[in-house]
């Protein structure tokens, strides 16, 4: 008998059909996988098994009876824990109040028991195999670390069905070893576990059972020895999918952006590359090792503490994004919710942000002339919304990137820095971002990828730089770059550079 089942299940919002008669069935001891592009209904379903969402036709029964989900709250009472994408913590608890938050254990007076708290949460967290200090306060945390928090905060539930909604997005892969033994120990207790997430080799490696949902709709359910990588990802985009990434050849001219000696401390040291027209560089790493930091200095967020950046040849302060982008260089970060999008905001508003200025006259926004342009990159990056009046917030995971590329590329830049530019993002979209980037560097537009994606970089890149804690240990042209070497250089095994001016 199943955990949880859903039988001919709807849900609308407005006139968007979300789900359109879905089923699913959850086993003890299991780990389910739940695939599909972005907007098939994952999110939706994920959403209604946490309570949030009730269902607007169709059963769920868990354990074999009939049930409604009055909220979070009863969701969370009836054994059902989920992992989400964005981690929802309070910045300003510490980590132990945000695990606990809303449950904390209490002394025989009713009061507060801090001792057992934080004792619980250094045990669930020694579980994990984290180190973290239980009082850190969480808004000082990294995204990797703060998606810890909230698996310890599932773990402490006890929880008989545990729902992970993109888990791994923000880990390295070494916390994604760490993160799978411990979803196997859950496996081979009873947990029953549902595993949504757009990597196809951690599904591979992971599930038992796949199901596929496309625009909405149930398409199969089948054990992954059944399947292959490539039939379900036809059975996510109903069409074979050709080329993850197309890479369309590019002139690569002269040297536009380039970085001698920078250093940042206690983030990374003595960087040096150089970034040419048409070029996509790839900065490749493991979580922590200092990619996104070079980046932020890059586009002035933050300062260096030694080193030189120069433009066309010339060292340039930059000390403030606003300076950054006056010399055309923009910025997509990893965090597209914290840091790309003002998701109230609508598609129109976040897309000329940058360049309101320019969009004025005496004061007074020209609202035709916004609407044109943000309706001419929607048209080009292909956004699919409801319209340029739509909220970020109701748009899929792809589209609001999309969103933020289109937003700095309004800027009309010469040097685009990517971070993390397909996280968390369907594989159809992803070839569209991989497209859209591609033809930017055909038109001569230098571009600085940030991935932990290794296929990724490999696919997309000129040109390979490797770091590993705060160090450049390798560099790579695209026929020399293997995964071997890129993962030897970038778990530490090449040279630093600094030691002895090579990698």
């Amino acid at each position: 008998q199943p955990v949880v089942e859903l039988a001919g299940v709807t849900k609308a919002f407005g006139a968007v059909q979300a789900l359109r008669g879905v089923q699913l069935a959850m086993h003890a001891g299991e780990v389910h996988a739940l695939v599909g592009e972005n907007g098939a209904g994952k999110s939706t379903l994920v959403k209604m098994l946490a309570g949030v969402h009730q269902p607007d036709g169709g059963t769920l029964r868990l354990a074999g009876e009939a049930v409604t989900l009055h909220g979070p709250a009863d969701a969370r009472r009836r054994g059902i824990a989920v992992i989400h994408q964005h981690p929802t913590l309070f910045p300003d608890l510490d980590v132990a109040e945000n695990v606990f938050v809303g449950r904390q254990p209490a002394d025989r007076f009713g009061r507060v028991d801090w001792n057992t708290m934080y004792r619980e949460v250094e045990r669930l967290l020694a579980s994990l195999g984290v180190q973290i200090g239980v009082r850190t306060p969480v808004r000082g945390l990294s995204v990797a670390d703060q998606q810890l928090v909230e698996i310890a905060k599932a773990l402490s539930l006890d929880a008989r069905v545990l729902i992970m909604d993109e888990p791994t997005a923000a880990l390295s892969s070494r916390e994604v070893d760490e993160l799978f033994a411990i979803v196997r120990r859950l496996r081979d207790s009873g947990v029953a576990i549902l595993f949504v997430s757009h990597r196809m080799e951690e599904i591979f490696g992971l599930a038992d059972r796949i199901t596929v949902f496309r625009d909405g709709a149930y398409v199969l359910t089948a054990p992954t020895a059944e399947l292959t990588i490539e039939s379900t990802i036809r059975h996510m985009v109903g069409r074979r999918l050709e080329t993850l990434f197309p890479k369309e050849p590019a002139e690569i001219g002269g040297v536009i952006l380039a970085a001698a000696g920078l250093t940042r401390v206690g983030y990374f040291r003595d960087i040096a590359f150089d970034l040419r027209r048409g070029e996509i560089l790839g900065f490749f790493g493991l979580i922590g090792a200092g990619r996104t930091e070079v980046a932020r200095v890059l586009f002035g967020v933050d300062r260096a503490d030694a080193g030189a950046v120069l433009l066309d040849g010339a060292p340039v302060a930059i000390t403030s994004p606003a300076i950054a982008l006056r010399r055309g260089i923009a910025y997509v970060p990893e965090d597209r919710h914290g840091q790309g999008l003002v998701l109230p905001f609508p598609i129109v508003a976040n897309v000329t942000l940058p360049i309101l200025p320019g969009l004025s006259r005496w004061g007074l926004l020209r609202r035709r002339h916004e609407r044109r342009l943000a309706e001419a990159f929607g048209t080009r990056l292909q956004v699919k919304s409801a319209g340029i009046g739509q909220a970020a917030s109701a748009l899929s995971g792809g589209n609001q990137q999309k969103v933020v590329l289109a937003k700095w590329l309004a800027t009309e830049p010469r040097v685009l820095i990517l971070d993390e530019p397909t996280r968390g993002i369907d594989i159809g979209t992803k070839a569209e971002v991989h497209r859209i980037v591609s033809g930017l560097a055909a038109e001569g537009m230098a571009i600085l990828l940030i991935s932990s994606e290794l296929p990724e970089v490999l696919a997309m890149s000129d040109r390979v730089v490797v770091f590993h804690e705060g160090r450049i240990t390798g560099r790579f042209g695209r026929e020399e770059a293997t995964q071997e070497r890129v993962m030897r250089a970038a778990t530490g095994q090449g040279t630093p550079e600094g030691d002895d001016g090579v990698a």
